[in-house]
């Protein structure tokens, strides 16, 4: 009889939209414009729209 095998971690990281690096979920910010995931090293810098969002420009109005 084999031992149980264990577990994998489970994780709650999420890729920064920004930047690409890979952070847990709950250390980030949401894109202003539309919402997706956006680390902290990133939000610190002054980044506050995603890599998609930034070549889209200013043309379209930001949420409230």
């Amino acid at each position: 009889m084999q031992p149980p095998r264990p577990r994998p971690p489970a994780t709650d990281s999420m890729e920064c939209r920004a930047c690409g690096r890979e952070e847990r979920a709950s250390e980030g910010y949401p894109c202003i414009r539309c919402g997706t995931f956006i680390c902290l090293i990133c939000n610190l810098r002054g980044v506050t729209l995603c890599r998609q969002c930034a070549a889209e420009g200013t043309t379209g109005p930001i949420p409230a």
